[in-house]
């Protein structure tokens, strides 16, 4: 349990990085604002009171990894990392420029606090595991979290990478599911039904929690109880996709269009009134 004015000061650092998102994606006219708001929570959960990181030392061994598997949803990590300090708030200006280091899909040798290379469905988890394997064969004690998508995990890849996590009792590993149940051409139970989710992963040998994504004691209790686990663990996260913004939250046509400037001055006003 974390005390109230913990949750609070996390409710008004995800205000902030909603804020950033949105203005991201507004001057860039292009990206992914939906889901990056809907998973802005569990982001400032993890790198604000779960994660073991050193701002200033990105490359530190002992830090734990965050992989963003579902790489299209750059506006937020890139919106909290450089609140925690990787790399300047004025990099932000270049989201998606020619040249930037900020490109629409996460790129590790560029950025830091990027770990790895994702966007291909399906492939950060299986790099994710891979990096969890390697820590497990070196001794290292910290952890890997890693998101995905839920409509990236219809792909075939990240059920072969659930049973390597078995079969390797990948027990540092704690990985997230956004489970908005929508994709960018639907409904993800219409697209291609993953229901019943959670026996799913349980049968590929993880151990599966399911939270409120949004709610701030579930997270970290969650994942305070993951740790104690010996055996994968996948926490499915039910989240609002354009969370924070009304007339984005449950809205598809948010997965990938950028807001004009109306939409843009309306959700800023909505965030800062949400204060």
């Amino acid at each position: 349990m974390i005390d109230e004015e913990k949750i609070i000061e996390l409710k008004k650092k995800a205000v902030e990085i909603r804020r950033e998102i949105v203005t991201m994606v507004h001057r860039a006219n292009s990206g992914h604002v939906g889901g990056s708001l809907g998973a802005t929570d569990i982001l400032v959960a993890l790198y604000y009171h779960v994660m073991n990181h050193r701002p200033d030392q990105p490359d530190w061994e002992n830090r734990d990894r965050f992989v963003l598997s579902k790489g299209h949803c750059t506006p937020v990590i890139y919106a909290v990392l450089a609140d925690c300090g990787y790399f300047p708030k004025e990099d932000l200006k270049m989201f998606r420029r020619p040249g930037s280091h900020l490109q629409g899909h996460p790129h590790q040798p560029k950025t830091p606090g990027i770990e790895a290379n994702t966007g291909t469905l399906g492939l950060g988890i299986s790099t994710g595991l891979g990096m969890a394997l390697g820590a497990k064969l070196r001794g290292q004690s910290h952890y890997y979290y890693i998101m995905c998508g839920d409509g990236e995990i219809q792909e075939g890849q990240a059920w072969e990478a659930a049973m390597f996590a078995n079969k390797y009792k990948l027990d540092n590993v704690i990985g997230f599911v956004d489970r908005n149940y929508l994709q960018t051409d639907g409904n993800s139970e219409d697209i291609m039904p993953l229901d019943p989710l959670a026996p799913k992963w349980e049968s590929f040998g993880w151990k599966v929690f399911t939270i409120d994504g949004h709610d701030y004691q579930q997270i970290i209790q969650t994942v305070e109880d993951a740790k104690q686990e010996t055996q994968p663990v996948m926490i499915i996260a039910n989240t609002t996709k354009g969370k924070g913004v009304s007339f984005m939250e449950n809205e598809v046509s948010w997965h990938g269009t950028p807001p004009d400037k109306e939409a843009y001055e309306n959700a800023l006003k909505e965030l800062t009134d949400g204060i």
